[in-house]
């Protein structure tokens, strides 16, 4: 009741507010845009206040609080009354339009769901339009169906049918806490959170992976047993280390040359290819 009644008081004294005749009005804005004057700053803004009130009184359908809406349709009003520019000869009201309706819209858009919706200019028009379109559409001589009705909504404001259908769900339903009863009223049924998909693997999935790990492991150390002194210090240095070593390093701390290094290194894989495949003729098919 105390909010209510503080938006009356709110309308009423912006409704009370004197209007501004037009050579009134440029001589504020010139002491404003000159001399910094605050006071006639604030005169030309409380005297546009009914034009706050009147915007934000066109987005109430957003379930979003009056006195809200008018607040950040002021800071749009404040933000036209620093921007004018008087020697355009265009009526404050005229300008200070834009900047009200898009801080409202702004608001709306960063509250209205705990999920933030698009941003683009396309986006936007959907959000605030989608409604009253579909409104005058539906008052039409012809029954649409629900796809005609998404691409007539698509083809008027520019924007993809998926981007209509999306939308159009979003606006349909309310955000719902994952903390809820998993079925509405029956608090032993679970929360919604206990319902989502994990991505986590299956535990039949951990053990199958931790045993062939300890399966490939268990070839890896069988064929590499199989391996002289040089041709282990090559393989661990080449391909088992983090940061392999070069076949120059190798040729320098062995004492031979690179190309040397290459024909062991070689002959040490195909030996163990060959235990691999020895150990299990099913290896030879995954090569």
């Amino acid at each position: 009741m105390k909010t209510m009644s503080a938006d009356r008081r709110m309308i009423k004294a912006a409704m009370a507010a004197p209007y501004l005749e037009r050579d009134e009005e440029r001589a504020l804005a010139v002491r404003w845009k000159d001399g910094q004057d605050q006071s006639a700053r604030n005169r030309i803004a409380m005297a546009h206040m009914r034009l706050v009130v009147s915007m934000a009184g066109k987005f109430r359908s957003f379930g979003l609080p009056m006195s809200d809406l008018v607040q950040e349709g002021y800071v749009g009003l404040l933000e036209a009354a620093a921007r004018f520019e008087p020697e355009r000869e265009v009526r404050f009201s005229t300008y200070a339009s834009w900047w009200i309706r898009a801080s409202i819209q702004d608001y709306i858009l960063r509250n209205w769901s705990i999920v933030r919706g698009g941003t683009s200019s396309a986006q936007k028009a959907l959000f605030f339009n989608l409604r009253r379109l579909r409104a005058k559409l539906a008052r039409g001589d012809t029954q649409l169906t629900a796809q005609a009705l998404h691409q007539e909504i698509a083809a008027a404001l520019g924007v993809s049918i998926a981007d209509v259908q999306a939308m159009d769900a979003r606006l349909s339903s309310n955000d719902t806490s994952l903390q809820a009863p998993a079925i509405a009223g029956d608090a032993s049924s679970g929360e919604r959170l206990d319902m989502l998909a994990s991505d986590a693997p299956l535990p039949d999935e951990l053990v199958t992976d931790l045993i062939d790990s300890e399966r490939r492991h268990n070839w890896l150390n069988s064929a590499l047993a199989h391996l002289n002194d040089r041709e282990m210090k090559i393989i661990q240095a080449r391909r088992l280390a983090e940061d392999g070593a070069t076949l120059e390093e190798l040729g320098i701390d062995l004492g031979i040359s690179k190309e040397r290094v290459r024909q062991i290194e070689s002959r040490a894989l195909e030996k163990l290819k060959a235990a691999l495949i020895h150990s299990d003729p099913a290896f030879a098919l995954q090569m």
